[in-house]
């Protein structure tokens, strides 16, 4: 019930913004930039990461990388990639739709200052086939995101 956990999220937040469901995949960065109509860097993508015993998003443009020097001077330590089950269990999102709204229980979310180059930007909504149109500051404000600058 993710997509219904991230539309409930918006109903409640920011019934202005829509939760667009489209009929093809937008599961990866370049399939969600075609399915949109953006450009690939316009794409917000979740990344589900542990740092110790500290599960945490990291919500980065969709062509950045992690710079793992960067990220350990700045959260702590080194980052660890979740797998999938792992990801499902912390998120309720299954991966290709893994987003900062509607969560089971509040976890720490990092925006990447990659995100800042747009006026807006298209992150996952639940499903694999979800996303929403939002100003990266304003996405940063309903999940309350700290800004950071972890990437490449």
């Amino acid at each position: 019930m993710s997509l219904e956990s991230v539309r409930a999220f918006f109903a409640e937040h920011a019934p202005d913004i829509e939760v667009l469901v489209t009929e093809a995949s937008s599961a990866t960065v370049a399939l969600a930039a075609e399915a949109h109509g953006v450009m690939p860097a316009q794409i917000a993508k979740t990344i589900c990461l542990r740092v110790g015993d500290e599960t945490m998003l990291v919500v980065t443009s969709g062509t950045a990388r992690l710079d793992n020097r960067k990220f350990k001077d700045t959260l702590g330590g080194k980052p660890r990639m979740l797998d999938g089950e792992q990801v499902l269990a912390a998120t309720s999102h299954p991966p290709g739709g893994v987003c900062p709204f509607g969560l089971p229980a509040p976890l720490p979310v990092y925006c990447d200052v990659t995100l800042r180059a747009f006026d807006e930007v298209v992150p996952a909504a639940g499903a694999t086939n979800a996303a929403v149109r939002i100003a990266p500051q304003r996405m940063a404000d309903l999940v309350g995101a700290k800004w950071v600058d972890v990437c490449e």
